[in-house]
């Protein structure tokens, strides 16, 4: 991708799932790339298998006071930050009568606040030097709704709305997107379904399977180079057409 090498990159969740691929492949285009995350064990087994990280941050993006003690030791270690990677999210599958009021505050905790706490905490350090890219993950859930996951539905329409309405507020100087990932094949989707289950939703999926986490990483690497220089305040949906094709209803009653 044009205009990626040398630029530095902070990726939250970044070390699993689609944010260690995300890393990788900021890695690979050539720059230097701090995670955040909250997870030891995940931090720990990241350091092995990415070992040209700049760094390996513990945070919970949850926490304000984190997010900028975080971001203080990113821009310590590559003295500046030019691209967010906003990926951090967690989800519970559970029923909408069964959903407690500490779950809904977990969850939209880190999956609506903490996009918030990272984007703002990232955007004022851009606007000052004079430029950058956030691009967030936001969710087909965000704009379809999915029985079983009110609360994450609900946090990754927040995504949406606060990604567009920062596209607004931050241009010419921060260009701001999102990516609306339907279902990838992730330890926190392969930690909630059976091999059954996902079977089922590769067969409601036109190109007959899930995403895999580099495909999602490809197209932040896109969003964040020179190449989409025009590219703002958008949400991209890669979902392999399930949205396309109404699938998403079809489990309303499973």
């Amino acid at each position: 991708m044009r205009g990626l090498k040398g630029k530095n990159v902070v990726v939250t969740g970044g070390a699993s799932g689609i944010g260690q691929a995300t890393a990788g492949r900021f890695l690979e285009e050539g720059c230097a790339v701090c995670v955040l995350d909250s997870s030891a064990g995940a931090r720990s087994r990241v350091r092995g298998e990415l070992p040209g990280l700049a760094g390996i941050i513990d945070a919970d993006v949850s926490d304000m006071g984190q997010v900028r003690a975080a971001f203080n030791e990113a821009i310590g270690l590559m003295g500046r930050v030019d691209v967010v990677i906003n990926n951090a999210g967690i989800s519970i599958r559970h029923d909408f009568l069964d959903i407690t009021p500490e779950e809904w505050d977990r969850v939209l905790g880190v999956n609506l606040k903490g996009v918030f706490n990272v984007a703002q905490t990232a955007a004022r350090h851009m606007v000052a030097k004079g430029g950058g890219v956030i691009l967030n993950t936001a969710s087909t859930a965000g704009s379809t709704g999915y029985p079983h996951y009110a609360d994450y539905s609900a946090s990754k329409g927040g995504v949406i709305g606060l990604t567009l309405a920062m596209a607004l507020e931050l241009a010419p100087a921060v260009r701001v997107n999102a990516i609306s990932p339907g279902y990838v094949l992730t330890p926190m989707q392969r930690a909630e379904y059976t091999d059954e289950m996902l079977d089922a939703v590769n067969r409601k999926i036109p190109l007959g399977r899930h995403a895999r986490p580099e495909e999602i990483a490809a197209l932040f690497a896109f969003l964040a180079s020179d190449d989409a220089a025009f590219a703002t305040g958008q949400v991209y949906v890669m979902d392999g057409a399930e949205t396309t094709g109404g699938l998403c209803s079809q489990w309303t009653h499973e």
